[in-house]
């Protein structure tokens, strides 16, 4: 019974995180604040993988395709493809889930534990609306910007390093990536970044809001956060490729 406890509780918290709020311009200059410590703080480490990982699906994609019967502009194609439809979305979030995750409860878990969140309440405002509400809505509203950021460099750092390394023509590569190109993919992949933001900002800040104790229990909050976030981030990846895709 314990895991309907927590979605049941997880429900009724995301009742009140969106609430009506108190005063709506705080609520509007809180998530500009939150987009940028959650949204734009992640760009560097988002570039540094997509730039990589753009480079090492090139690269691999050149290994196995050996064949004389498949042409080269093939890889171009595995990069763009590879990149917009899951490993952009799906790693880049399961990436954010470990950073922005874990600051999200650790930040409102040290709050609950040192009495800030109960001096909200006493104050007559919803804590859970004025804490959680601008960090799902920034998160929802950056991370299809940071997805899109994300297939450009990727595909980017594909093309640079599969020139310099020699395993593709810079003709080739170009005409891979727009060669059979569907826009609808693109699509695809921002409704999963969307679902994913909502998930690495709710979950982890329900795990945070939730926690008793001290020191050790907010550690211990932010962990539960990253991991049942990622997990949720993997489940809802299935579902949406399945619903989306089938």
């Amino acid at each position: 019974m314990k895991p309907l406890f927590h979605i049941g509780r997880y429900f009724l918290l995301m009742k009140r995180v969106f609430g009506k709020p108190e005063k709506s311009s705080i609520y509007m200059s809180r998530i500009f604040e939150e987009i940028n410590v959650l949204g734009i703080g992640s760009l560097g480490i988002v570039a540094i993988i997509s730039i990589f990982m753009g480079a090492v699906i090139t690269i691999q994609s050149a290994f196995n395709l050996e064949s004389p019967l498949i042409p080269l502009y093939a890889i171009g194609n595995a990069v763009r493809d590879s990149m917009i439809l899951e490993f952009s979305p799906a790693i880049i979030s399961l990436i954010l889930a470990g950073k922005v995750g874990s600051s999200i409860a650790s930040e409102i878990g040290t709050m609950r534990v040192t009495e800030q969140i109960d001096a909200l309440e006493i104050m007559g405002i919803n804590s859970a609306g004025y804490l959680i509400q601008p960090k799902i809505i920034a998160s929802v509203l950056f991370s299809p910007v940071l997805i899109v950021f994300s297939m450009f460099l990727g595909i980017l750092g594909g093309y640079v390093f599969g020139v310099l390394t020699g395993v593709v023509s810079d003709y080739k590569f170009v005409y891979g990536i727009t060669y059979g190109f569907r826009p609808y993919n693109v699509f695809y992949s921002l409704v999963k970044a969307a679902v994913f933001a909502f998930i690495i900002a709710s979950v982890p800040a329900y795990h945070g809001y939730f926690t008793h104790g001290g020191s050790f229990e907010v550690g211990r909050s932010s962990t539960k956060g990253v991991v049942y976030s990622s997990i949720l981030i993997l489940a809802f990846d299935l579902i949406l490729t399945q619903l989306l895709l089938a």
